[in-house]
């Protein structure tokens, strides 16, 4: 047994301040845990989000040391102890009540992202055939929790707060899973273009380091997208390929679906 201190910010939407509480830990603890036996001992108001404790929820995000991480997958033993660990709320959402953040706002976003749109059914008896590595492709994108630490680093809007023009890593991810489905014949280059200021994004890899989940986000997901978008907007043959049809080609000439 072993004591070590907690600095965790209290406070809701009006402010707040960082409270030491000093807890007794043990092997094999994660962050959780000890703010779980601080919420039972010192600070029973203390309010924070969990659920499933196995990372594959995303509930209990937050800032431990500075770094976007899940409390229920990190563990006491990974920090250093001999000083204050520090415990926030993701500091790229408002507030609500202690470690506790509105991140309603993503559930917005995903809400004007274009769904999944079938094409028609290939096959003589009314079902679709696919690729196997067109199938895999996609895949990586469905591991997804929504933690949204990724929306968290993401200095376009934890410091620039373009929340009302940029969609962010996570959604970015949605859109992949979408644009690169075989059966998907939705088209969203212009809206991740425009909508969703998919430029504003300078690949970083800021948000594929605080994935959970292990997503190749920026290089699996986004360069390919701004690709496409790079390719339907920018590209002087593609522009000419338009001229000479004389209007816009439906379909990016990036890489294939």
């Amino acid at each position: 047994m072993a004591t070590a201190t907690f600095r965790v910010w209290r406070g809701d939407r009006e402010g707040g301040r960082f409270q030491d509480y000093s807890t007794v830990v043990s092997e094999g603890m994660v962050v959780l845990d000890a703010m779980h036996r601080v919420q039972a001992e010192q600070a029973h108001d203390l309010a924070l989000r969990w659920n499933c404790k196995a990372g594959k929820c995303g509930s209990c995000s937050a800032e431990i040391n500075g770094m976007p991480r899940l409390m229920c997958m990190t563990r006491l033993n990974q920090l250093p102890l001999d000083k204050p660990v520090t415990v926030e709320p993701l500091r790229a959402f408002p507030p609500v009540r202690d470690l506790v953040t509105d991140v309603s706002w993503n559930f917005e976003v995903k809400k004007s992202i274009k769904p999944f749109k079938s094409r028609v059914p290939d096959a003589p008896d009314g079902t679709w055939r696919m690729a196997q590595k067109d199938v895999d492709r996609v895949q990586e994108f469905r591991k997804c929790i929504e933690c949204f630490l990724c929306q968290d680093v993401c200095h376009v809007l934890r410091e620039h707060r373009k929340f009302a023009e940029f969609a962010g890593p996570r959604y970015f991810v949605h859109m992949a899973a979408l644009e690169m489905h075989p059966l998907d014949v939705e088209d969203r280059t212009a809206e991740l273009k425009g909508t969703h200021s998919i430029g504003y994004c300078n690949i970083t890899t800021c948000c594929r380091k605080v994935c959970p989940e292990n997503i190749t986000i920026t290089e699996n997901a986004i360069i390919p997208l701004k690709e496409r978008v790079a390719d339907r907007f920018y590209d002087p043959l593609t522009k000419l390929f338009r001229i000479l049809r004389g209007g816009d080609s439906r379909r990016s000439t990036g890489p294939p679906r």
